[in-house]
């Protein structure tokens, strides 16, 4: 995505020098070349050296060993104005490039040697096999380039801070909204594949588990999901148990379901060029428009420097003009990402269904850069335009220079759900096989509270969920945004529980001062383990529902653990593992691929399997 512009042709100044200095760089020498800009192809050596292209017999496009050779700089933050993962807008800094003409097509351009170094900059991203054009328009990639960034380097993600014990003696409530997105398995399923062990923020181990589908009883009754429990000894730690909460959200009959409203707001910027990039998501559209029926409507909404309408809303029985629509979006610019959400939110409501499932499509690689960009100020924006009722997806494409954390924030406030799409497969799975599941809300809000009995456990550690914690207050508040379930939809959480009388760890323990709050009395009877709370709202309700169980120590536990229990607890130790926990107690990849491989079940897709193949990649990684 273009986030400002410097220098010549070919030619910006070293990251790691101020203005002045970079005046002092670019030195003018007497040899100058006229280069065609149909051939602007030279090496990074040639660059450097202010050769001359030959059109009639170009040199062979910069290799990566070329362009990485000479690097001794970095992309710092404060350098984004200079330089983007994608492109480079060059225009013509007068006082730097020294004489120029524009006449027939050609560019009077004065080689340096800073011109190698400026090259450079970029390397990082691995910019090769690059075409360059001059006159204040753009450089960037031909189809041909790989435009994954193997380093990383610029990939932004919360920092997360692993779950300790507490000691229900000083806490005993565990608050936290429901999390159905699953972009951190998919962003980490890439990044190994690229061999690279992912950063441990990119680890979101709630994400991880709910990735999978796993086999819980479709609900009976009033209520739109059933709620199932289960506890055995922890396969990390013997000495600890291990308790698994599964929600099974209803499967609808699809053919009767209401129309819907549809407006998909797609990043048309500059650094959504790649091929894993805009490409991918214009072929994520056209599966989901597959799917879509006569009753339901779409409008395209893009956003680069500006944000545009690009096709009103349309019925999706008019599939050709849809896919006209999409196949004629283009990759270029800045990146104001706040001014498409409150176009894309204003075109929603102007078709809003009454009934209708009313949903936004967000497709970025999340880099905003003009306008509204910093992550307060998009949730402040995201959690004003939710009041519309008006639901939002977010799928994040692209690796390096990936923004998980706005992504995150976005469906985090908005009435919204995460996906990572890093292939075509997986951009089937979520928006064709899984369409009904990612576009449609059977429950909004749900938040769980566990009270666990002191008498009966000594501390409790809830596995992930690091940043939908909430507040024990919060539970009870309606105005309280939390996760929105789909149909079909499954969500898990497990918590490893020290029984009463167990070894504890001082440094284990969080172990604050509790004070009851005033709204939340205790239901826990002498003999119950834990008290299990859930609340939710339907999708157009403002009043939430509560749903309590108490669960005795004899209806938890089992002698035969169940293929959900097992493969749950397979991808938790695998993303303790891959974040370097201290709880996950010396386990090593192959007790995953144990566990994982004797908890397959049916496997209609292939997913767990795949699973296991990925585990085994990582360990490979791991033993390097």
């Amino acid at each position: 995505m273009y986030l400002g512009t410097c220098a010549t042709l070919l030619l910006l100044t070293n990251c790691n020098v101020n203005k002045q200095e970079k005046e002092q760089v670019v030195e003018t020498t007497a040899n100058t070349e006229v280069v065609d800009k149909t051939s602007m192809n030279a090496t990074a050596d040639e660059i450097g050296n202010g050769a001359t292209n030959n059109p009639q017999n170009p040199p062979p496009p910069p290799t990566k060993n070329a362009i990485l050779q000479n690097y001794d700089g970095d992309i710092e933050n404060q350098y984004e104005d200079l330089v983007s993962t994608e492109e480079i807008d060059y225009k013509v800094m007068e006082k730097e490039a020294g004489d120029r003409t524009t006449t027939g097509g050609t560019y009077v351009w004065t080689g340096t040697p800073a011109a190698t170094k400026s090259v450079n900059l970029v390397s990082k991203k691995v910019l090769y096999d690059q075409q360059y054009f001059v006159d204040g328009n753009k450089m960037k990639k031909d189809e041909h380039m790989d435009e994954q960034d193997p380093i990383d380097h610029r990939s932004d993600y919360t920092q997360i801070v692993e779950n300790k014990f507490i000691n229900p003696r000083s806490n005993p409530f565990s608050t936290f909204s429901i999390d159905v997105d699953n972009a951190a398995y998919t962003n980490v399923r890439q990044m190994i594949a690229y061999q690279q062990k992912p950063p441990k923020e990119a680890v979101r181990i709630e994400e991880m588990i709910n990735y999978f589908k796993y086999d819980y009883p479709n609900p009976v009754g009033e209520d739109p999901f059933s709620i199932n429990t289960e506890m055995a000894p922890c396969p990390w730690n013997a000495a600890h148990q291990l308790l698994l909460v599964g929600i099974q959200g209803k499967k609808l009959n699809y053919a009767a379901v209401n129309p819907s409203n549809l407006v998909f707001l797609v990043d048309v910027s500059g650094s959504m060029a790649g091929p894993g990039r805009l490409p991918l998501v214009k072929e994520s559209m056209k599966l989901m428009v597959d799917n879509l029926g006569a009753m339901d409507k779409i409008a395209i909404v893009v956003y680069a420097g500006n944000a545009g309408l690009v096709l009103p809303s349309t019925s999706a029985a008019d599939k050709a003009t849809i896919k006209r629509a999409i196949d004629n979006l283009e990759a270029g610019g800045s990146t104001a990402g706040g001014a498409g959400i409150q176009l894309a939110y204003t075109i929603a409501e102007q078709n809003f269904m009454k009934g209708g499932n009313n949903r936004i499509v967000l497709a970025t690689d999340g880099d905003f850069n003009v306008g509204v960009n910093s992550d307060r100020d998009l949730k402040s924006l995201i959690e004003t335009e939710r009041e519309k009722k008006i639901f939002l997806t977010v799928a994040g494409y692209g690796m390096g220079n990936y923004k998980d954390t706005k992504m995150e924030t976005l469906a985090d406030n908005g009435n919204g759900n995460y996906f990572y799409i890093d292939n075509i497969q997986e951009a089937q799975k979520v928006f064709q096989t899984d369409m009904r599941a990612t576009l449609f809300t059977i429950a909004k809000d749900v938040k769980l509270q566990l009270e666990f009995n002191a008498n009966k456990i000594a501390a409790y550690r809830l596995v992930g969920y690091e940043n939908r914690v909430l507040a024990k207050e919060d539970f009870n508040n309606d105005k309280k945004d939390a996760g929105e379930l789909g149909p079909g939809h499954c969500v898990t959480a497990l918590y490893e529980i020290i029984p009463a009388g167990g070894a504890v760890t001082e440094n284990d323990i969080d172990d604050h001062n509790f004070k009851r709050p005033d709204n939340t009395a205790s239901t826990l009877k002498n003999d119950d383990l834990l008290v299990l709370n859930l609340r939710y709202k339907q999708p157009e309700g403002d009043v939430s529902k509560l749903i309590s169980h108490s669960l005795k120590v004899s209806e938890l536990k089992t002698l035969v653990t169940s293929a959900n229990f097992r493969f749950a607890s397979s991808v938790a130790l695998f993303g303790m593992l891959l974040k370097d926990s201290k709880y996950s107690n010396q386990k090593s990849y192959s007790d995953v691929i144990r566990i994982a491989e004797a908890s397959t079940g049916l496997d209609a897709e292939g997913y767990r399997k795949e699973f296991i193949k990925l585990v085994k990649d990582a360990s490979l990684l791991a033993n390097r």
